[in-house]
């Protein structure tokens, strides 16, 4: 048999590297004692792997489906043997986190083929895809750009995020909530064009509306919570508008079903936000929805805006909102429900999970709060950028 220029190439390209291997044991075994020799020298492979191809025939316990290898064959992780790897890798991106066992929230502005050049210079074999898994695997996140006011970055930019970072770490030590939250892009409803793929049968496209007009199905807000530590997300879909008191229903809601159950020792409580939108940092009903909250909740709410232009750094937004996207893109959202169970079944490898409801209460907008009531507040600014970091007490306490 022409192994080499007959059934090979042609098989090849449907067998897995087990079933090859197999395959070829079994040649070997019908050729008698010079078979392994035969089969190695005809298919150009190591005698090795036709040898224990030949001996798997037997195996009384073969591989689990799927596997072509035992577990922890293959080649070793480069950290394994260049121990040192990991740490250089980390005082090259962020001096500061060493020693530090949590970091929910990490960041870099150095480049990939960067990094990789300077560890080659002392001594590390790495590659740019290498140090890209390394960040990955650390608690890294690609970034986008900073948008900024009048092409400035705000002076202590860096100094707040390095506040945010430590102060989720000592939450999440403690086994307290930490929270992302935001609102994710506005939806209209109904049978029109959704960005993105989806597979389909050949010429057979998912038939939308030609114009994207709103309909009578309306509009959909997802306003989400996503827990850093538990890695899940909660989303409400708000039909109304975009308001404080509906971002802060949003909480309530997670905490009442979700949160006090998986934290219940819990006396405290930190939110990482945006400084825009209904959440942001200036908005005085933000602020007296989260005062009610902690009154009914009996928590200490924390409050960490993220400086100006620094949205997308969000924990939210590139590990809920995209993933949300990605798994419902080039779908038309035609109804609530249907927007409802994509966002539901919004999963990834690293194990998020997604609980989504509907939220078709009314939301009024133009709600005034006067000097008087937010003095009445119980609120504490922090000594480092109050406007950005707070705490709003389940009761009252100078405010500072």
């Amino acid at each position: 048999m022409d192994l080499k220029n007959g059934v090979m190439p042609l098989v090849k390209v449907h067998l897995s590297e087990r079933q090859r291997r197999i395959w070829l044991g079994a040649e070997a075994r019908e050729l008698g004692s010079s078979g392994v020799r035969i089969v190695a020298e005809a298919v150009q492979v190591s005698p090795d792997t036709v040898r224990r191809g030949r001996e798997e025939l037997d195996d009384p316990e073969p591989l689990a489906v799927g596997r072509s290898r035992t577990p922890g064959a293959g080649r070793k992780r480069a950290e394994e043997f260049q121990p040192g790897l990991v740490l250089a890798l980390d005082l090259l991106v962020e001096p500061e986190s060493r020693g530090n066992p949590m970091t929910p929230l990490r960041w870099t502005v150095k480049p990939l083929r960067t990094l990789a050049a300077e560890l080659q210079s002392q001594g590390y074999r790495v590659s740019a895809t290498l140090v890209q898994r390394l960040l990955h695997e650390a608690g890294y996140s690609l970034q986008s750009n900073a948008k900024t006011v009048d092409g400035k970055q705000h002076a202590d930019r860096d100094g707040q995020f390095r506040h945010l970072h430590d102060t989720a770490g000592e939450y999440m030590l403690a086994g307290e909530p930490v929270v992302s939250v935001d609102c994710k892009k506005k939806e209209i409803v109904g049978a029109y064009k959704n960005n993105g793929t989806t597979w389909r049968p050949q010429g057979d496209p998912q038939q939308v509306d030609v114009h994207d007009f709103p309909g009578e199905a309306g509009k959909a807000i997802p306003y989400g919570v996503y827990d850093v530590a538990a890695n899940t997300g909660w989303v409400t879909v708000g039909v109304d508008h975009e308001t404080a008191a509906f971002a802060v229903n949003t909480l309530r809601s997670w905490w009442n079903t979700a949160g006090a159950v998986a934290y219940p020792e819990a006396t405290r409580l930190l939110i990482t936000a945006d400084s825009g939108g209904a959440n942001g940092n200036r908005r005085r009903t933000w602020k007296t929805e989260l005062a009610a909250l902690a009154a009914e909740t009996g928590l200490d709410i924390s409050v960490c805006h993220l400086p100006p232009g620094t949205s997308k750094w969000n924990k939210i937004e590139h590990r809920l909102f995209s993933q949300i996207t990605r798994n419902w893109q080039g779908r038309p959202l035609i109804s609530h429900e249907t927007i409802l169970g994509l966002i539901g079944a919004t999963t990834t490898t690293t194990g998020l999970t997604v609980t989504a409801e509907l939220d078709d209460g009314d939301y009024p907008t133009g709600i005034t709060i006067s000097d008087r009531q937010m003095k009445e507040l119980p609120i504490t600014h922090n000594d480092w950028h109050g406007e950005w970091n707070y705490t709003i007490h389940t009761t009252n306490t100078p405010t500072s």
